[in-house]
């Protein structure tokens, strides 16, 4: 029987596993160390494998997505209970902001893991480089670069060409 396929320290984690990895607050690259430090704030790196993790630009991203997805699920079961039963209008006003409010703040910080693990999975925003293995694991060499061949996607600044 084989173990599971990890990739190593120089390899990239594939796109599902880093982003699940990220959605349970874990580094997308190793899935041992932990990504935040509080609630919404990104550690520096890595304590486990040093993946710099302080580059990640996720910005408003998990708010639109936890805005789409709660407001999704808030409104059909507001829609149901309205259209279906007799519920009083102030159960209903006090009820769902509260479920809105809970269910808001219950998925950002797993939605914000996983657009940290989506942007390494991909090598955004500084995640070109792959992390050094540290001495006794692996042999060390150079900081394996991922993109465009020529070394120079990881120097420039983000933006849509040469200014």
């Amino acid at each position: 029987m084989t173990d599971g396929i990890e990739p190593g320290h120089h390899e990239r984690t594939p796109l599902v596993r880093a982003m699940a990895r990220g959605f349970i607050g874990r580094c997308p690259h190793c899935g041992k160390g932990r990504i935040f430090g509080r609630f919404l704030k990104v550690r520096p790196h890595c304590d486990v494998c040093d993946l710099e993790l302080a580059h990640h630009r996720a910005d408003d991203l998990p708010p639109y997505i936890v805005i789409f997805i709660v407001g999704h699920i808030v409104g059909y079961f507001l829609l149901e209970t309205e259209m279906n039963y007799d519920v009083p209008l102030w159960f209903q006003l006090s009820f769902w902001p509260l479920v809105t409010l809970f269910g808001s703040l219950a998925l950002l910080q797993p939605v914000k893991g996983a657009v940290v693990g989506l942007q390494y999975a991909l090598g955004m925003h500084g995640f070109a480089k792959l992390p050094v293995p540290r001495a006794g694991t692996e042999p060390q060499g150079e900081e394996t670069r991922h993109g465009s061949g020529d070394g120079r996607s990881a120097d420039r600044a983000a933006g849509f060409g040469p200014a």
